[in-house]
């Protein structure tokens, strides 16, 4: 079996036991971008995967979403922002740089930018680390967020922060989700996989320093101090993130940003 793994910081603590302590037998794991991994799952080259949250509407019908597990925050994540030479309220008409590498974060700046501080911005493509050259603002996230800026930039928002405060709800940025066929033929190499998962978490609540540690010899890169950083994140599918993430996709849709999810399907292992 194919599965996926968002090659940054934050999916670290699904994978520490799986790559660190006991590999689970027959499944080969695909490190990529989150886009990158919609695109391989969208095409069923991945028979499991975490995702971009908003990869969803596109995805239902063909997968469900494993019940236990995602990637989200109640306010501060500091891997999600927007870096900006000028405040955000004045955005109107600038130039903002949008990464491909999540689509969730995409839909939720433009949500904010919209609906919450009433400016409309011209959107462009940029490079995950972007140097500003030809944008008043960029979307940064993941582990480049956690960098050093390549050029030094005034204002910075996070958006789990903006997004708690406009909406009252908690973003989850991504889910883990598995094809239909592979839950009703696999499903126990699916709860192999999940049963990792658990213990990898049990190891970041009971063994934190052990886990922190090799994430930062993973990312070496990372500038912010890793602990606190998993101390913003929630890795459990709790239901109140689950009616946060429905609130998502309606405000999402409403805007016309993405396609209609009318319910949430899980998988039943």
């Amino acid at each position: 079996m194919n599965i996926g793994y968002i090659n940054y910081l934050n999916c670290f603590p699904f994978y520490y036991h799986m790559f660190e302590v006991e590999p689970v037998e027959g499944v080969k794991v695909v490190p990529a971008y989150p886009g990158e991994l919609n695109r391989l799952v969208k095409n069923h080259e991945l028979q499991m995967s975490p995702v971009s949250a908003a990869a969803y509407t596109y995805l239902q019908g063909d997968y469900v979403i494993l019940p236990g597990f995602c990637l989200s925050s109640v306010g501060y994540v500091k891997s999600v922002v927007l870096q900006s030479r000028v405040p955000i309220e004045e955005l109107d008409g600038k130039r903002v740089g949008l990464t491909t590498a999540s689509e969730t974060s995409v839909a939720l700046l433009k949500i904010l930018l919209a609906k919450y501080y009433k400016v409309n911005p011209e959107y462009i493509p940029v490079k995950p680390r972007p140097d500003f050259a030809d944008v008043d603002a960029a979307l940064v996230i993941g582990n480049e967020a956690m960098m050093e800026p390549a050029v030094p930039v005034e204002y910075s928002y996070d958006l789990g922060d903006l997004w708690l405060r406009k909406t009252g709800y908690p973003v989850v940025f991504a889910i883990f989700v598995a094809q239909k066929e592979t839950v009703e033929n696999e499903a126990p190499l699916l709860r192999d996989i999940c049963r990792s998962y658990r213990t990898s978490l049990k190891v970041l609540k009971n063994e934190r320093e052990l886990l922190v540690g090799r994430a930062s010899e993973m990312y070496p890169d990372i500038s912010y101090d890793i602990s606190r950083y998993y101390s913003y994140l929630r890795f459990e599918f709790t239901d109140e993130l689950k009616d946060a993430l429905a609130f998502y996709f309606k405000e999402a849709f409403e805007a016309g940003i993405l396609a209609e999810v009318k319910e949430l399907e899980f998988a039943k292992l």
